[in-house]
């Protein structure tokens, strides 16, 4: 028998309430045994909303996140190990596939880092070094696993409503790259195996499988049941797809068979001025606007080598007026620059170039200038596109930059 909206309301609030007295300092024990009743059958989607209702009504994000794992004892009599009976062609099954590679690595990274700590002046096993670069290299291999993740498993949930666990599990991605970007760094001229070099690897080592432990332990059981819950057969299609475009790395999924590739769209205008695209839609004005606010100037050319389009960039290098709209490119340029750019066209006609590059000084100015060919899905050559950028206050660049 379904529950009534004021039941389902009431289900939620104690729910809640359990989880503030956590955060106020009741103890496991005590919260688990008052709300025994409603805690035995909570569903991860539950777990979800409530945690995201949490922040909205004010609780900081970093507060839920830093107890993520203390929600998951309160509940986890209710939560069981995910072993939905999934196709092997699923993204969830690829997700969780990839979680066991990626975790077992970890496990084997940190257990290696621990043999290596023998002492001062001591060269670690030849097969430790060995195992410590395989295990470097799987989870280099892993990125476009937490790609997939954000890209697509995400935005989905996004579009359900389930806006903060997701957010929180992006943060803790984060994190995770923080700790294999200072564990790559240790590698990335070959093994390291001065003493300093191996006591940051097993630190690093250490915390990164205890964080991916937790990590995966709450995709695996709240996040992943929630978009199970949620997301359509059709939805899931659509995500397997967008899986296959950005790529694996440590699994090599099934295929889908029968499933043909995605035709993309053909750039149709609907009655609102709306242009479809394959990745989206803009309007006429909004594509206008977009294309001249690029910090680089672009000419398109057509496959009957006429001039078809230029952008109006606020900081235009070459002088363009719309009379040359339809001109024949050649008559765009010096005559001693035809024969170079009959040589591009007819490459790029041919299949033999992917793109010609020049660079000039202008003053102050360093002028990159690139030429591009435009083919359909098919390969057929609609065009050339021309993209010019002084690129001077770019070589000046040092370091990195990450405040505004």
């Amino acid at each position: 028998m379904s529950k009534s909206p004021a039941d389902t309301r009431e289900r939620k609030e104690k729910l809640k309430r359990a989880v503030k007295k956590l955060h106020e300092g009741a103890s496991m024990q005590d919260v688990k045994e008052e709300f025994k009743e409603i805690l035995k059958d909570a569903s991860p989607l539950e777990i979800s909303k409530i945690e995201q209702e949490m922040i909205e009504e004010g609780i900081p994000r970093e507060r839920i996140q830093s107890l993520c794992d203390v929600h998951l004892e309160l509940f986890k009599d209710s939560l069981q190990e995910p072993n939905p009976d999934l196709p092997e062609t699923h993204p969830i099954y690829i997700l969780m596939q990839e979680h066991k590679i990626i975790l077992s690595t970890a496990i084997r990274l940190a257990e290696l880092a621990q043999v290596c700590g023998g002492t001062s002046g001591q060269v670690p096993p030849r097969e430790a070094v060995s195992g410590i670069m395989q295990s470097i290299e799987v989870l280099r291999e892993s990125a476009n696993h937490y790609q997939r993740e954000e890209n697509v498993l995400f935005p989905m949930l996004e579009a359900h409503g389930i806006t903060q666990p997701p957010a929180i599990m992006w943060s803790e991605h984060d994190t995770i790259r923080g700790i294999e970007n200072t564990l790559f760094g240790l590698f990335e001229k070959g093994p390291r195996l001065d003493s300093k070099a191996m006591e940051t690897l097993r630190s690093s080592a250490l915390s990164l499988s205890e964080t991916l432990s937790s990590h995966f332990f709450k995709e695996n059981n709240i996040l992943f049941q929630t978009s199970l819950k949620l997301f359509s057969d059709r939805e899931w299609k659509k995500a397997r797809a967008d899986f296959d475009e950005i790529g694996y790395g440590v699994f090599k999924p099934m295929t889908v068979k029968g499933e043909k590739k995605r035709k993309k769209q053909t750039g149709s205008i609907d009655s609102a001025g709306v242009i479809e695209f394959e990745t989206g839609t803009m309007t006429r004005e909004v594509l206008d606007a977009v294309l001249n606010a690029l910090p680089v100037d672009i000419t398109f050319v057509d496959d009957k080598d006429k001039v078809r389009y230029f952008s109006q960039s606020p900081e235009r290098i070459f002088v363009r007026s719309k009379s040359i709209i339809g001109r024949e490119v050649r008559k765009c340029h010096p005559q001693k620059s035809v024969d170079k750019v009959e040589q591009i066209l007819n490459d790029f006609r041919a299949g033999t170039r992917d793109k010609a590059e020049f660079w000039i000084k202008m003053g102050e100015a360093l002028i990159y200038i690139r030429y591009f060919p435009v083919r359909d899905a098919e390969g057929k050559y609609l065009g050339c596109l021309e993209v010019t950028q002084n690129i001077a206050d770019m070589q000046k660049i040092k370091g990195e930059k990450r405040l505004l």
